[in-house]
């Protein structure tokens, strides 16, 4: 195993929580972890759920809980997180194994659940110091990618005991209305208001193309890699809004994170993973691939991506809230307000390409 493997840092001070009393409630339902708490670290991102490494002399696991401060009604739901990765790691080998879920806030001050870590690389924005990867060896990266995320597509839900994890057809139309909604609620005084684009959605929606599991937050920086030789894809992290929904919406939201190296300045400036690198796949490339692969079919591709900008730019402003209304004090959320008005701006640049 390289020693290229994405680690944890300090815990940030408003993310702490009393390590002895994790330790307690897992000792209770874990054997040979000892007598002593286990030193905590905490992964970097976490703008949604937080996620720590707890290390015991002989393993580490991994913990999850929700943020302090403003959440969405319907997110950070543990519970359901946990009960996805259960039901689907037998018949999906990329998920990670699950310990212990607690559903006792007093220990921590929010639900939780431990999970056993995937060792191995994630990538962000850049590869890591000492990670040298050729044309050849990224493209192979790169459809390894795809190929897990059409794998998952074609799981089996009632074999992993999810048939009731979404609401079935109409899924287009309940995220069109629900992301609509969840702009609306937390729109603050210094951004857009959509109304042209949640308007063109709403006007242009096509049908669901079919419905299956999706993980619906798929992006590298939820992937495990397993090393600097190999790069193949041992590992599917973040399963907090995982559903049964079109897949094609699933897509179109990863494509909004599928940032080009020619792409213009402020766009650029918002990579997090590292789609720029000389032979990934362009955006038209994976759509290309996906569905050559799959035997799916779109009469546009328009209304996917316009979707995708415009639900990222939705959960920045959720972000931007929590900050704005003092829910946290990370100040790398305090000029996403400025990239929400730019995902305004792009939205309508595609519509008005698409239209012309």
């Amino acid at each position: 195993m390289t020693e290229l493997r994405d680690t944890a840092g300090e815990v940030r001070e408003e993310d702490a929580f009393d390590a002895r009393a994790v330790h307690e409630w897992l000792s209770a339902r874990v054997d040979g972890l000892g007598a002593e708490p286990p030193a905590v670290r905490q992964f970097p991102g976490g703008a949604s759920n937080l996620t720590f490494q707890l290390s015991y002399p002989d393993r580490d696991l991994i913990l999850r809980r929700p943020p302090r401060g403003h959440k969405a009604a319907s997110a950070h739901d543990m519970s359901r997180e946990y009960r996805v990765q259960s039901g689907l790691k037998p018949v999906f080998p990329y998920v990670p194994e699950m310990v212990a879920f607690c559903d006792d806030e007093s220990i921590i001050g929010a639900e939780f659940y431990v999970m056993e870590r995937i060792e191995g690389i994630i990538l962000r924005r850049d590869l890591p110091e000492g990670l040298n990867l050729s044309p050849e060896a990224v493209r192979k990266l790169c459809v390894d990618v795809i190929d897990k995320l059409i794998e998952l597509h074609q799981v089996d839900v009632a074999e992993a005991g999810l048939s009731d994890l979404g609401k079935g057809a109409g899924y287009v139309r309940r995220q069109i209305d629900g992301w609509s909604d969840r702009y609306r609620k937390a729109r603050t005084e210094n951004v857009p208001a959509y109304t042209e684009v949640m308007d063109w959605l709403a006007a242009n929606q096509p049908e669901d193309v079919a419905i299956c599991l999706i993980h619906n937050d798929f992006r590298f920086d939820n992937i495990v890699f397993d090393g600097a030789e190999n790069m193949s894809v041992v590992g599917i992290l973040d399963w907090e809004m995982s559903t049964l929904g079109d897949p094609m919406m699933e897509l179109g939201a990863t494509m909004a994170y599928w940032v080009h190296a020619d792409d213009d300045d402020v766009f650029t400036q918002s990579r997090r993973q590292p789609t720029h690198m000389p032979g990934m796949l362009t955006r038209d490339d994976v759509v290309n691939y996906y569905l050559a692969k799959t035997g799916l079919a779109v009469d546009d591709w328009t209304f996917y991506e316009v979707y995708g900008l415009f639900r990222l730019a939705v959960i920045i402003q959720q972000l931007y809230r929590r900050y704005h209304d003092g829910g946290t004090h990370n100040a790398r959320y305090a000029d996403y307000w400025m990239f929400v008005g730019y995902l305004e701006w792009r939205c309508k640049e595609i519509i008005a390409k698409a239209g012309a």
